[in-house]
């Protein structure tokens, strides 16, 4: 599989993850096929900006917001609280709870 390959993918995974639920960059590079390549989800998620795509609704295996110094600010927490999803210090409070994995709903 190529970059541009694995990076559309990611992109077309990150698309389906519904407002409210968040998922992790180690889950979608399960759910690829490609489980230790995570961080590779997370350079494609940087290269996502200025397209369609919800990257503030992947976060670490923990529920860190690990991703939210390429947002600028607090625009990620932001989004995800709009959402409803409740974060306390750069960690979603309820991670099990609005966790989506891919690999169970997209059967």
């Amino acid at each position: 599989m190529d970059k541009s390959s694995f990076f559309q993918d990611v992109f077309d995974v990150v698309k389906l993850i519904p407002s409210g639920r968040v998922t992790s960059y180690g889950a979608i590079a399960n759910y690829l096929g490609t489980k230790s390549s995570a961080r590779m989800v997370g350079w494609a998620l940087n290269g996502s900006f200025g397209q369609d795509i919800p990257a503030h609704r992947v976060v670490n295996r923990n529920g860190i917001l690990t991703g939210k110094i390429y947002f600028g600010g607090s625009t990620m927490e932001d989004l995800l609280k709009s959402e409803g999803i409740l974060i306390r210090e750069n960690q979603i409070e309820n991670f099990d709870e609005v966790f989506w994995d891919p690999a169970r709903e997209l059967l």
